[in-house]
């Protein structure tokens, strides 16, 4: 596109957000319009005038389709006659048109809340500065806040559960079209050059067209990695250490008689390198690159801070007088240079330099960054560094310049406080059957016992107890194993070595899949103890310095929950542990797998029920409790707003601390800016404090009669829900042919098996496919299945029920949250393009049972929803979605038509490869403007 295609009234919005008074969104629209027309440009010039002519009659129609003006039948027909290349033009095409719809939604929220802080508005709901109004209006006392945020910590947890369809090369060029929406509209009507901007957009367009969506490859594991650490660089370096400090200032302000945050409560977490449940690439080699990356990008990040400060520190002894410390730690840092023989702070700050790039020659084997010319011994702990950093900060405020020390130094401080020398704790996991497989093999190879898999529970307690009481390990280096048992041990061994050269907080936790009893969690003690990190003999009882993590998935496992723990609590041994890691305890939730197995309504009951339990074990032991929450980007999988989901918690199930994942999509919608990195992370800490230090279930008496209640919907949706998925003859094939699950495989979107084993199981398959799969069809069956049919039933047509529902629905967190969300994912349903889906089914008979149970128990949910929340229409509570969902849903009308004519073709033999590309591109495409699909 020339510069001269674009007239310069379209570069900036009508209605200009710099407008105090302007409230409507009209802005959002036209950005809408000016990237969809430079795209259109753009088409026309490298795909032709013919093909530009198509997609824009297929716009036309889309956008008169989801105005109800016409139906589908005309459209569908008309894509599924286009040859292979003109579907992959088209496909191609709206698949950028939603990626550009997106960034406009992201820029437009960014733009709305910057007017918001312009204007004066209060705090918005969920930041930080709102939940310090809630605390001060409760009056709080000091001991009451310090006893409740003793150990206070909240950690979002990056996963490697890949449903992050967008190669980076991709966001690259998405970032570079936000970053000019965001400049246009800094730089004021005149700020900038227009013409320059409009070609500077067209290259970016034309870049992002001329770039394949799709990678060639698999992902790997250490793509995982790197794909993570990025979003240091992007947000998490300048955003993590602010809101801690912010925090403990304002917390500190309030009540300064308690000793409030003596550590960051926000830290940041992974799995990514050490999630080896069912991912079989996960190994030591691993472990040893996800710790040393995380290292190497801390180590960078303190490094190129220090030379920063170090040309910024330039005063001279001449005119001020820096402290007698300030002096020794010049005098130590070996700098002799005459040039700097009057600037205390820049030697004292070189010899920082040099300490700590010895520190990473130890931990990396190399300098990332530049090699000092004068070696120095290494930093052996992060808190040296603080120190000397402390020492500086001193030396500054004494002779007047602290507006100096609370710049960059004490942005340094604070990185160097919450990143260590480590960045991130690194979890471990791995599924219950593989330990009890693993310690069986070395008990037999021991002669301790030659068949533990034959012992009953008991006996398996008894024997765990007794080999943890020894020091000694079961095998030798260097027996002869089988190889799972040899991976296994050998990845232990990294672990334990990256926790000797990192510390303890590389790796923070061991998290047990599918844990059922208390020999699940034992077996996992005795395999720690086999590597050294684990030392039952230990002077004042036994230590650990990872801490063992249950995670109970199934319902089954969840109702179990609390007898599990108080189990564990029973057992003197495994007590006096947690009682040497200060008396926590932390339990994880798995929100996928209970979901897959129960469906929306009783997975989240379940879930609700065993925090209950859990809360009530801990209190009898006298332990705390921090639960980590495995949620996904869906609704079925545990998602929704963070902030809204962490006040609908327990009471006293926070507690002032609580772990979360963040996976998929997820992850670049919340963090790839500042921005969007502080509304989000400050939305997790808000939530923290809130439900640990104010009533927000707000229940009381009536609680235990809600909570029969929920007993009785839950039932009744398990019922439903079951009868469907694991009842009804046929289910599994129906589901494999009317979504594109086996299409899904040939994704190459992440390094993990979409099963955790072969087999044509609902059970077998993991839960990120399952959802996906019907978030590509449309029917979204995760979040909403059998729910209907619970609130039907329960009511009965009795008025005096419904306004039962109702009220629980006003008052209660938990219950508003849960028809919150389900109505979230029954607006991004469409039974209508499901249909088309359905109709891949071969089978005339099946095709029809099964999706008339579907549609008949959607109309029943839509319609029960609406009577117990009071609401005319979907999505009142949720303006913003609603216009999101206009904005981008008329994108995805000809992506799903072409998905499934695609499928059509693929499945009766036409192995072309622009068969299987479109497929690919419209799954792509789909997800894209879903935004949080699996």
């Amino acid at each position: 596109m020339s510069e001269a295609t674009v007239d310069v009234a379209d570069l900036r919005p009508s209605g200009s957000p710099t407008d105090p008074d302007d409230r409507t969104d009209e802005p959002l629209r036209a950005d809408i319009r000016l990237l969809g027309r430079v795209l259109g440009e753009v088409i026309g010039e490298q795909a032709g005038a013919d093909v530009l002519e198509l997609v824009e009659a297929t716009r036309v129609e889309a956008f008169r389709i989801r105005r109800s003006e016409v139906g589908r039948s005309e459209l569908a027909d008309r894509l599924a006659q286009l040859d292979l290349h003109e579907a992959n033009h088209v496909v191609r095409a709206f698949s950028h048109f939603s990626l550009l719809a997106n960034i406009a939604e992201d820029v437009h929220h960014e733009r709305r809340r910057r007017h918001h802080r312009r204007e004066g508005s209060p705090p918005q709901k969920g930041s930080l500065a709102a939940s310090l109004d809630l605390l001060d209006e409760a009056g709080l006392d000091g001991d009451v806040v310090a006893r409740e945020l003793a150990g206070a910590l909240v950690v979002p947890v990056v996963t490697a559960h890949p449903t992050e369809v967008r190669r980076r090369t991709i966001s690259q060029v998405q970032q570079q079209v936000t970053d000019l929406i965001r400049q246009r509209d800094d730089a004021g009507p005149y700020g900038i050059d227009e013409r320059a901007w409009a070609a500077h957009l067209s290259r970016e367009v034309l870049t992002l067209w001329q770039t394949a969506l799709l990678r060639l490859s698999r992902l790997r594991l250490a793509d995982e990695i790197d794909e993570a650490l990025r979003y240091y660089d992007l947000s998490l370096f300048e955003v993590v250490p602010a809101i801690n400090t912010e925090l403990r200032q304002a917390l500190r302000a309030r009540w300064p008689d308690a000793d409030l945050l003596a550590t960051p409560m926000l830290q940041p977490g992974s799995w990514i390198g050490g999630d080896r449940d069912g991912n079989p690439f996960v190994t030591a080699d691993a472990v040893r690159r996800a710790t040393t990356r995380q290292a190497e990008t801390a180590l960078r990040h303190h490094l190129a801070e220090l030379i920063c400060l170090a040309d910024e520190l330039s005063m001279s002894d001449r005119l001020v007088t820096p402290t007698d410390e300030l002096y020794a730690l010049a005098e130590a840092s070996g700098d002799d240079s005459p040039f700097r023989g009057d600037e205390p702070y820049r030697r004292a700050l070189r010899g920082v330099y040099r300490r700590l790039a010895a520190t990473a020659r130890r931990v990396l084997g190399s300098v990332p960054g530049e090699e000092p010319d004068v070696e120095l011994s290494p930093y052996e702990l992060p808190e040296e560094l603080i120190a000397d950093l402390t020492t500086v900060d001193a030396s500054l405020r004494s002779h007047g310049a602290g507006a100096l020390a609370d710049d960059r130094l004490a942005r340094l401080r604070d990185a160097v406080e919450v990143f260590g020398f480590h960045l991130c704790g690194l979890d471990m996991r791995q599924n219950s059957a593989v330990h009890e497989e693993v310690l069986g093999e070395l008990l037999a190879w021991a002669g301790v016992c030659e068949d533990y898999a034959a012992l009953d529970e008991t006996a398996r307690v008894e024997l765990l107890t007794g080999e943890l009481q020894l020091r000694r390990p079961l095998v030798r280096p260097g027996a002869e194993l089988s190889e799972l048992a040899r991976g296994e041990l050998d990845l232990l061994v990294a672990a334990a070595e990256q926790v000797a050269l990192l510390g303890p907080r590389a790796i923070p936790n061991y998290v047990i899949s599918m844990c059922e009893s208390v020999s699940d969690v034992l077996e996992v003690a005795v395999l720690l103890k086999e590597v050294g990190l684990l030392d039952p003999g230990a002077e004042g009882g036994p230590t650990c310095s990872v801490g063992i993590s249950p995670l109970f998935e199934t319902i089954g496992d969840l109702q179990a929950a609390g007898t599990i723990l108080a189990a564990m609590l029973d057992q003197p041994l495994y007590r006096a542990l947690v009682a040497n890691r200060g008396d926590d305890q932390e339990v994880m939730l798995g929100y996928s797998d209970s979901n897959k197995d129960g469906g929306y309504l009783a997975a989240n009951w379940a879930l609700y029920r065993a925090e209950l339990a859990l809360v009530e074990v801990a209190r009898a032991n006298g332990i705390r409790l921090r639960l980590f929450h495995g949620r996904g980007g869906t609704v079925g999988r545990g998602g929704g707003p963070s902030y809204e989901a962490i006040r609908a918690q327990p009471p006293g199930s926070v507690a002032g601390a609580l772990r979360i994942t963040e996976q998929g999509e997820v992850i670049a919608a919340k963090y790839a800016s500042p921005d969007l990195a502080r509304r989000n992370l400050e939305a997790l800490v808000a939530a923290t404090l809130e439900s640990t230090l104010l009533d927000i279930e707000g229940l009381g008496t009536e609680a235990e009669d809600a909570y029969t209640l929920l007993d009785d919907l839950a039932a009744r949706a398990q019922g439903a829900y079951r009868a469907l998925v694991h009842e009804t003859p046929g289910f599994v094939e129906w589901f494999r042919a009317a979504t594109p699950i086996r299409e899904l495989a040939e994704l190459n979107i992440g390094s993990r098996p979409p099963s955790r084993k072969a087999g044509d199981k609902i059970t077998d398959l993991r839960a990120i496919p399952w959802v996906f799969s019907w978030s590509q069809a449309r029917i979204m069956l995760p979040g909403w299945y059998g729910t209907g049919t619970a609130l039907e039933s329960w009511v009965d047509g009795d008025p005096g029920r419904l306004a039962q529902l109702q009220d629980l629905h006003e008052r209660w967190p938990f219950f508003r949250t849960v028809l919150s969300n389900m109505g979230m994912v029954l607006a991004k349903t469409d039974l209508e393009l499901a249909a088309r889906y359905a109709e891949l089914v071969p089978d005339p008979e099946l095709r029809d049972r099964v999706f008339s149970q579907i549609t008949a128990e959607h109309e029943r949910t839509v319609r029960m929803l609406l009577a117990v929340t009071g609401d005319d229409q979907l999505l009142a509570d949720n303006p913003s979605l609603a216009r999101s969902i206009r904005n981008r849903f008329p994108y995805l009308e000809p992506l799903h038509h072409l998905q499934v004519e695609m499928l059509r073709r693929r499945r009766e033999g036409d192995d072309d490869e622009l068969v299987r590309r479109c497929i690919q591109l419209s799954v792509n495409g789909v997800a894209t403007a879903l935004r949080n699909s699996g």
